[in-house]
Order: C-alpha cells, then sequence, then structure tokens
C-alpha cells in the first residue's frame, strides 16, 4: 500500500508520496512512487503511482521508451504538447499494460490494481493535475476540487477537506500535505518513510523544491510533534457535554 496527494492550488501545485510497498509482514520494501519529467523552461512533469508495483513500474517504463500512436510516432512525456495528451498517453499506457497483464492476473485473483496522479506544465500552457485510473480514463482537479488522493487515503483526508483550498499558497500546502502523510503514518503501517515531496510554482517551468524526506528530517519532525500536541490541546480545550452528569448517572 501507500499514500499520495496531488494538491492544485492558484500559486502552484505540491505533490507527496510515501515509498513503502507491502506484500506481507515479511516482505516490506522501498519504491519511489514519484516520477519527474523536468525540461527546465519547458516543461515540468510528475506522476505519483499507487497499487500493484509491478503493474505502476511497468507504466512508467513505458512512458519513459515511449508509446507508438497510430501513425507510428513515439511519445513520451517529454514530447507531448499538453498536459491533457500527457493524461492520455499514461492512460494509453495503463491499458497497454492490462493488455499485456491484464489476464494472467486475473487468472491468479490479484486484479489489475493502478492508480495515478499526474501533475504539471507545458510552457505555453496552463498548470493542470489529474488522476487517472485502472482503465486509464481520468478526471481533472479544479477550482472547487483542488486535490486528489491514490492509495491509503481515509487517514490524510480529515485535513485537506477541513483547511485546503485553491487559495491556499505553496507554503500552506507543503505543511498541509506532509500533516496529511503524517496521519496516514501514524494510522497505517502499510504506508511509511522516505517521503517524496515536490513544489512547483506557477508558469515557473522548473521545480521549486524536489526533495526527499526521512527519518532525521528536522522540519518534517517538527510539525509532526507540534500538530499532535494541537490537537491534544484542542480536544483539552473543548467544552464538557451540557448533558455530563445525567448521562454518568443513567
Amino acid at each position: 500500500m501507500t499514500y499520495c496527494v496531488g494538491m492544485l492550488l492558484s500559486s502552484g501545485m505540491v505533490m507527496v508520496s510515501d515509498s513503502r510497498t507491502n506484500a506481507g509482514m515479511d516482505h516490506i520494501s522501498t519504491f519511489r512512487k514519484m516520477h519527474v519529467w523536468e525540461q527546465p523552461g519547458e516543461r515540468v512533469v510528475t506522476l505519483m503511482t499507487a497499487g500493484n508495483l509491478s503493474i505502476s513500474q511497468t507504466v512508467v517504463n513505458l512512458l519513459k521508451e515511449g508509446i507508438a500512436d497510430s501513425d507510428g510516432t513515439t511519445e513520451t512525456l517529454l514530447t507531448v504538447p499538453s498536459m491533457f495528451r500527457a493524461a492520455q498517453l499514461v492512460g494509453a499506457a495503463v491499458r497497454q499494460v492490462h493488455s499485456m497483464y491484464g489476464e494472467a492476473l486475473e487468472a491468479e485473483s490479484r486484479g489489475f490494481n493502478v492508480s495515478l496522479i499526474l501533475g504539471g506544465q507545458i510552457a505555453g500552457r496552463g498548470l493542470r493535475l489529474f488522476q487517472i485510473y485502472s482503465a486509464g480514463n481520468f478526471i481533472e482537479a479544479t477550482v472547487e476540487t483542488p486535490f486528489f488522493q491514490i492509495g491509503e487515503t481515509k487517514y490524510g483526508k480529515p485535513i485537506l477537506d477541513r483547511v485546503l483550498n485553491f487559495d491556499t499558497p505553496l507554503t500552506g500546502g507543503m505543511k498541509i500535505g506532509l500533516i496529511s502523510m503524517d496521519s496516514t503514518l501514524r494510522s497505517n503501517t502499510s504506508v511509511g518513510l522516505p517521503l517524496n515531496l515536490v513544489v512547483y510554482e506557477r508558469d515557473k517551468l522548473e521545480l521549486t523544491i524536489n526533495r526527499t524526506i526521512r527519518e532525521d528530517e528536522p522540519y518534517f519532525n517538527t510539525i509532526r510533534h507540534l500538530w499532535s500536541n494541537a490537537l491534544h490541546n484542542a480536544y483539552v480545550d473543548l467544552p464538557e457535554p451540557d448533558w455530563r452528569q445525567t448521562a454518568l448517572q443513567v
């Protein structure tokens, strides 16, 4: 299992992923789930993956090597003309992998399980964020719905729902993303460090931050501690229910 979150904000984009792969209690490994295609001044494209590791790795390798279209032209995420076409290309890669391995996976009762978040900007085009499903279809983030999650999503969702909006600054997006990740780390052992963090400023056409966060990262450890204390203090400060005495006497 894994957890990834991507945020489309007025000032740019924030993406956070973990790197744990769990194939059983005695087989826990670390694999990067975030992949970046960057040509400074021309494009930044970031892809995060969740689900079956063999499927997602094959999809990523197809995108790196290129996918041939109907006229024999090979496209990669470094050659597509738009982020919409990039989302279509990722969908095509997912469908191609399904045609190769889907039947065999179904025969072993494993199913075809993969989900992806794709975000970025190409020169002359807008910043866009997509979620791509195992059928190769996709949806796009909007001002009203500015974030996507894949993998183990339920633990990190409450803070996103309560705090994040399209006008959240990039620094706020980083904090919210890392707190969302910390909530998931605390509640699910199938999600684990190190984390990968990408921050992109709209129209800059090069990454602002591309960082790996490990257990000894001072800032991450600081906000984890402060957030836990803040939640505890908020709980303590809540008023007691006015029916407390009656309830205790029943």
